[in-house]
């Protein structure tokens, strides 16, 4: 099966649509087209297309050879004026050339004008069918949308080579025929003519794709299915219209020339990449029209500003009537209208300015906290912006800070204040320069100079009025000797009244007096001492005593003033130090001393130290670079309190004796010493009064300590009673109550065991005594090397050898001195009287 070329439709007067279709006579289609056309065109009509991307691609410049016919530089054809062609076929030629190259090409186009060709019936010639295996590719047919007819209009003919021996019957299916959209298309089923029923709108439908068949009266099909594909060819039938109903663009006012404002868009439905939609811009009308500030490129739609003059205090807003034509701006192109809104932006290219060259007003004298004038300024830029938003300055005449202006938010008003008291006498007038700007920075206008600031004057005229006494300075201060004695008079502080420049009539009355060392006289303001002026009180700061004092005048005005009273130091204060210093055995066997003088450092440090006579023989005292001393024991001495007489001077000799309490005692920090036995030689007299109950605890403690004692003494010394101990001859136990130091107790005297192995256990319980219920767990132990008293206090095991001292190397365990027996007693006897006292307060 093959195509056979169609046969146009009738033609009508008038009409603007027809069928297109291309046939290629030679091998080379750039070099001859042929075209077939209806008899009669309208002016501006398009009777074909040249492909010029595949005949000539650089082509720049179209001419053709007819001048009935005019070429657009997309190859389409088109009629100049009203053409009836009386002949079949009509020929002209086209020349595309290249302006840079200079080449340049030559086509032929054919028009040929034909009628329509009668169908042909085939017969069946031979009873055996073969099916043809030849596939002939298909020739593109182009309908033309919005055709007006006459329907049914003839599209194409398909025939079968079959047909020539065979009676054939032809069918077509697809989109237009059996698809949407439904019997668009039909097939003449003898002839193989197939028409088309009704206009296309290429828009909705741009091709239809379908098959044709060929079949015998039984239903055999010679032939495989023809595909055929009918392009829709373009009709410029849908104007270009803007995207946007309302455009709205800003630009800044006095931009340079050249600067882009936006980008108008248009759309065309009519079919991409040809004249249909290709789109020219162009504006018709600018409003206000002059002068002419925008311009707009046909072919992007970009608007640009042509001049640096836009102001937008002249115009704020202006209108243009844009234009979008298609088929490149040529005139027989469809177009369409539409209208944008430029407005333009406001810069601060308007310094604001005074209303007024020159302000008078006038204000009462320490008045504060007072408006007194409103200045008004004006400017063009757009109100309530930044560009607008005054901003004043005080340039000259406010040297003393006595005027504050600010601005109103509401009427941009500079408002002009007194925040600082001003004074007739001193100044009766006052002159202000005052100058204006705006919040935002100032933009040069490209057509002005940078302008200078605005200013204005103002004149303030000060009134007098009656006032109260001044206090100047507010702080006096006068100098006075330290330990100044009562009854010495000083200068106190003076007010003056400022209208008569004296303090006559004034009365003067103490405010502030801390530690009331003055009286005040009530008219002079003079002082007197009632007290001893002392720099080192506490009420004293940095060598100043403040005294406030008020002024009043007739009326009952007045002001306050200070006196400071600055105190020269006197060497009042004798050096002083700690009265109590702990001494670690464990740790150093001194202390340090550190004197606090109360007085200044003109009268302070360095200190001397001295030790009393009674004190050298135990102690050494060394100075330290004028500040401190250390006191060291001269041998080491047993763990107790001592009082140490020393005497400290200062740098003018001033000095003090200071009755120092050391306390010796066995531990590493002052802190970790518990000692609190107080009955040694130098102790420190205690301060402590004991009660009757306390004193009655102490005797009854000592006697009963001394009955154990005796009994024990006593238990031992009879053999009768238990024989514990061997017959050893001269070994007896003397008693004897001195508690002084007496002689030397010799091996005649007491001669206590030396062998362990006939010792026995002579520990005595004592049960009551004198029917006082009073029971000790003291147990009394002879052991080798001496007495042993067991105590059930917690204390450790003492022995008279541990008293006495490892150190002094005992060589006979059987001899001890008077001495050794007292300090192994003693301590207990004070223990028990401690104790005690302790009972009784408990």
């Amino acid at each position: 099966m093959a195509l056979a070329s169609a046969t146009p439709g009738s033609i009508f007067c008038n009409q603007l649509l027809f069928c297109l279709l291309v046939l290629i006579f030679s091998c080379d289609a750039c070099q001859k087209i042929s075209l077939q056309v209806p008899s009669h065109l309208q002016a501006e009509t398009l009777v074909g297309k040249v492909n010029l991307k595949e005949c000539f691609p650089s082509a720049s410049l179209i001419l053709s050879s007819d001048p009935d016919f005019r070429i657009l530089e997309d190859g389409s054809i088109y009629t100049t004026h009203n053409l009836i062609l009386s002949s079949e076929r009509k020929s002209f030629s086209i020349f595309p050339s290249d302006s840079q190259s200079q080449a340049q090409k030559k086509i032929e186009i054919v028009l040929d004008v034909r009628g329509k060709k009668a169908p042909e019936k085939r017969h069946t010639r031979d009873t055996v069918l073969k099916r043809s295996k030849r596939r002939w590719a298909p020739i593109p047919c182009s309908l033309m949308e919005n055709s007006l007819g006459p329907f049914p209009q003839h599209v194409q003919q398909v025939q079968s080579d079959a047909a020539q021996n065979y009676t054939i019957f032809y069918s077509i299916s697809g989109p237009g025929v059996d698809k949407e959209p439904f019997n668009l298309f039909y097939i003449d089923k003898d002839t193989g003519d197939i028409f088309c029923t009704r206009s296309i709108d290429r828009e909705q439908y741009e091709q239809f794709p379908l098959y044709a068949y060929a079949t015998t009266a039984d239903g055999y099909a010679p032939e495989y299915p023809l595909p055929l594909l009918f392009k829709v060819e373009d009709d410029n039938d849908n104007a270009p219209y803007f995207e946007n109903k309302v455009t709205v663009f800003s630009v800044p006012e006095n931009c340079r020339t050249g600067t882009s404002v936006g980008q108008v868009t248009a759309i065309d439905l009519d079919e991409p990449g040809t004249l249909h939609t290709r789109l020219k811009y162009k504006i018709l009308q600018q409003i206000p029209d002059h002068p002419k500030h925008f311009s707009i490129h046909p072919d992007t739609g970009v608007i640009t500003t042509t001049t640096p003059l836009l102001d937008r205090e002249h115009c704020d807003t202006y209108k243009l009537v844009m234009e979008v034509r298609d088929m490149g701006g040529q005139p027989f192109g469809l177009f369409n209208t539409g209208t944008i809104t430029i407005s333009l932006e406001d810069e601060n290219d308007n310094p604001p300015y005074f209303t007024q060259t020159s302000y008078f007003t006038e204000v009462e004298e320490n008045r504060i906290d007072v408006e007194i004038l409103r200045m008004a300024v004006r400017d063009q830029d757009l109100p309530n912006t930044p560009h607008s938003k005054a901003v004043y300055k005080i340039l000259q005449g406010n040297e003393n800070g006595n005027f504050k202006i600010s601005t109103d938010p509401n009427t941009n008003e500079g408002v002009l204040c007194v925040v600082k008291p001003l004074n007739y006498e001193v100044n009766r007038q006052v002159v202000l320069q005052i100058g204006v700007l705006n919040e935002a920075q100032f933009t040069k206008a490209a057509n002005s100079k940078t302008p200078t600031m605005c200013t204005t004057t103002v004149t303030v005229k000060i009134k007098d009025s009656d006032e109260g006494p001044e206090c100047q300075p507010p702080v006096k201060v006068v100098q006075s000797r330290d330990g100044l004695q009562p009854g010495q008079e000083l200068h106190g502080y003076k007010a003056l009244d400022p209208e008569t420049r004296s303090g006559e009539g004034l009365r003067y009355k103490k405010i502030g007096d801390e530690d009331n060392w003055f009286e005040i006289n009530e008219h002079t303001g003079d002082l007197r001492t009632i007290k001893v002026l002392d720099r080192e009180s506490k009420f004293v700061k940095n060598d100043q005593y403040n005294v406030s004092v008020v002024a009043m005048d007739t009326d009952g005005r007045s002001c306050t003033g200070t006196l400071v009273v600055l105190l020269e130091d006197y060497n009042d204060h004798p050096p002083q130090i700690d009265e109590e210093v702990t001494i670690c055995q464990h740790a150093k066997d001194y202390a340090v001393l550190q004197p606090v003088d109360a007085d200044g450092p003109e009268n302070g440090p360095p200190f001397q130290f001295f030790l009393d006579n009674s004190a050298n023989k135990l102690w050494n005292l060394e100075t330290k670079n004028g500040k401190t001393a250390i006191l060291r024991q001269q041998q080491p001495l047993d763990y107790n309190y001592y009082t140490v007489p020393i005497i400290i001077k200062d740098r003018h000799g001033l000095n003090a004796k200071h009755m120092l309490t050391v306390r010796v005692c066995d531990c590493t920090t002052p802190s970790d010493c518990k000692m609190n036995i107080k009955n040694v030689r130098d102790v420190k007299p205690s301060n402590v009064i004991l009660g009757r109950w306390a004193i009655l605890a102490m005797v009854l403690g000592s006697a009963l300590l001394l009955c154990i004692l005796f009994t024990c003494f006593c238990v031992t010394a009879k053999r009768t009673v238990k024989k514990c101990f061997p017959d050893i001859a001269q070994q007896n136990l003397i008693v004897s109550n001195t508690e002084g130091p007496g002689e030397e107790v010799t091996e005649a005297n007491i001669r206590l065991p030396t062998q362990t192995s006939n010792i026995c256990d002579t520990s005595m319980s004592v049960g009551t005594l004198g029917g006082q219920g009073v029971k000790t767990q003291q147990s009394f132990e002879m052991v080798k090397g001496g007495y042993t008293l067991d105590s059930s206090k917690g204390g450790g095991h003492q022995t008279l050898e541990s008293i006495k001292g490892a150190g002094q190397g005992v060589t006979d365990t059987g001899r001890y001195t008077y001495n050794d027996w007292h300090s192994f007693t003693q301590p207990r006897l004070g223990e028990e009287s401690i104790r005690g006292h302790t009972l009784i307060k408990n």
